[in-house]
This record gives C-alpha cells, structure tokens and sequence, in this order.
C-alpha cells in the first residue's frame, strides 16, 4: 500500500470519527434541552368546579369549543397555541381587535364538536363551555384516556370567570396577561356601575328563541348577571333551577318587561325573531313591543368569557343612553 493511499485512507477515518462525534454531541444538546424544558415547567393541580384536574406539561395543542372560549384565548396572546374551535354557530362575529386571530385559526366544527373530530385533531387540552360536555357531548373521562385534559368553562359569576382566567394565565405561564387583563375587567365594570348606581332598574326579558313560549335566560344564568351589572333585572330571575328556560307568552305579558333583549346568532336569524315578536297575539299587547324597544346583542356577549366588561359597557348604554352619549 502506497503512502499517498496510506493518508487517504487515515484521513476519511478521521473525518468519520469527527462526524461522529459531533453527531453524538448534537445528540447530548437535545437531550439537555428536552429535559430542560419538562424540568421547568411547574406541574399544577387545579380545581375544575368539583373536577380535579394535574397538569404535567404546558399543552401545545388546544381546542376552544365556543367562540367566547376562542376570544379569551386570544385575548391572553395564546391564539398559537389552538389548532381547533368550534360553535361559530353561536357567533355572529369576534371584536375587531381579535378578528384576523380568529380567522386564522382552523374551525374543527362548525356546531357542537364531535367526538370524532375532536379525538382525531391531536389535541392535549381542551377549553369549552360546559354544555359540550356530559349527555349527548363529549365525554371527559374518555378524553382523558385519549391524553385530552379537559378545562369546562362554566363560570356563574364575575369571580369564576376571573378564576378561570388566572387558572389559563397558569397553565400557559402567561400569568401577569392574566391578571392585566382582569384588571382592565374590573376597572370598565366599575366604571360602569358607577354611573348607573342612581338609576331605577330596567326590567328586561332575554329572548332567545320563540315557539310554543319564549326561551329565555333564568336568574342562574351569566346573562342575568351582566344584565344586573349593567343597572337591568331580568324579569325571570326567580327562575334560579335552570340557565335556559321555556316561559309561557302570558307570563312575559304579566311581567311587562321594558325592553326585550334578543339574542342574535344564525338561526333562526334577527329577522324572524323580530317578526315573531311583534306578530306574537300576547306579545304585541307589551308597550315593550308597541316601542320597538329591541335591544340586539350576540350571544356569545353574555358567555361567560372575554366580554364582560364590553356586554356591561354595551348594555349599560341601551338602557340609560343619556348617561352614556
């Protein structure tokens, strides 16, 4: 063997070794890395409304199921992390200042998520209204086995809904957005509450939907309580068993309410339920109807979620205009 072939040879082996160990070197990176990042983050136990739920990791994968759920996630700087979101048929549109977020995130159904779609997105948490859940809707224990934590966002008050907040503030490690945001919440509501502090209620009937009664809001639901920070009363909240209830035309007419707020989603559409209202027998009788005094409102602004203190801010100025031009 030639002494030029000799120092051939010796230096491919010496290249392959360097390959090699800088191959293996990468490798070690890596490894430190990955540990690095499941050894920072702070595992958490948190409570769900009764449901304990542990948090080893931070999810990268999140589904929204509801647009109020969509919006919040946005309005915490976390719209990267969902890959899915669901019931824009409960929408009519996001606030201008989500819009192209919201836009830009893939919708996983239009309606109601299915199990199918939702165990198939590869998701690792979920954030949803509660009514997805338990019945007919997904099932949570199910989920779990799928590696799908589960967050039900099921607030009844101003406070859960801010416990929810700061609990997302944890999980995604955006904690000081999380409480900014709750303060900015609670200085408009404040603000807000002021100014109507002086002024007598305005009886108000939440029509969801006609038929053979009115489907309308009880006095558990988180309409009723902005309605209430907002300076109204809902009619029906002495209906404190149930959210969503279907009362007698006749009850509405006993109550009188002085303005009829209608909630505004796809189907049927405003323009129906206008047209029932006022064609309505017993409705028409109300001076209520007789005023045209309609106040429009999106559903998903009374969910419980990122607008409070805009539906408080918006229905504060359709029953006191006023005070608020």
């Amino acid at each position: 063997m030639t002494k030029k072939v000799i120092k051939t040879l010796y230096i491919t082996l010496l290249g392959i070794l360097l390959v090699g160990c800088g191959s293996n070197s990468n490798d070690e990176i890596d490894q430190d890395s990955s540990v690095e990042n499941s050894t920072t983050y702070e595992a958490l136990t948190l409570d769900n409304y009764g449901r304990e739920i542990a948090i080893i990791e931070k999810p990268t994968k999140v589904l929204t199921l509801g647009p109020n759920a969509t919006e919040l996630f946005i309005a915490l700087g976390l719209e990267d992390f969902v890959i899915g979101k669901s019931l824009d048929n409960h929408s009519r549109a996001p606030l201008t200042e989500y819009a192209e977020a919201y836009e830009n995130i893939e919708e996983l159904t239009y309606g109601s998520a299915t199990r199918e779609a939702v165990i198939a997105s590869g998701a690792d948490f979920i954030y949803g209204i509660d009514w997805e859940f338990g019945g007919e809707g997904l099932d949570v224990e199910e989920l779990e086995s799928y590696g799908i934590t589960t967050y039900m966002n099921s607030a009844l008050s101003l406070e859960e809904m801010y416990e929810e907040i700061l609990d997302l503030g944890k999980i995604f490690e955006v904690e000081e957005k999380a409480e900014a945001f709750i303060a900015d919440q609670k200085e408009r509501i404040a603000a807000v509450q002021e100014k109507v502090s002086n002024q007598d209620p305005v009886d108000v009937l939440v029509y969801d939907s006609g038929g053979d009664g009115v489907f309308t809001a009880g006095g558990t639901n988180f309409a009723t309580l902005l309605i209430e920070y907002a300076g109204g009363k809902n009619v029906f909240d002495d209906i404190t068993d149930k959210q969503w209830t279907t009362v007698s035309f006749e009850e509405v007419l006993a109550r009188d309410p002085d303005v009829i707020l209608i909630q505004d989603y796809d189907a049927p559409p405003l323009e129906q339920k206008v047209k029932e209202i006022k064609e309505n027998s017993v409705l028409s009788e109300l001076d209520s109807v007789g005023n045209e005094n309609f106040i429009v409102n999106t559903l998903e602004s009374v969910l419980p979620g990122n607008r409070m203190a805009y539906t408080i801010e918006m229905l504060a100025a359709e029953f006191y205009p006023a005070l608020f031009e």
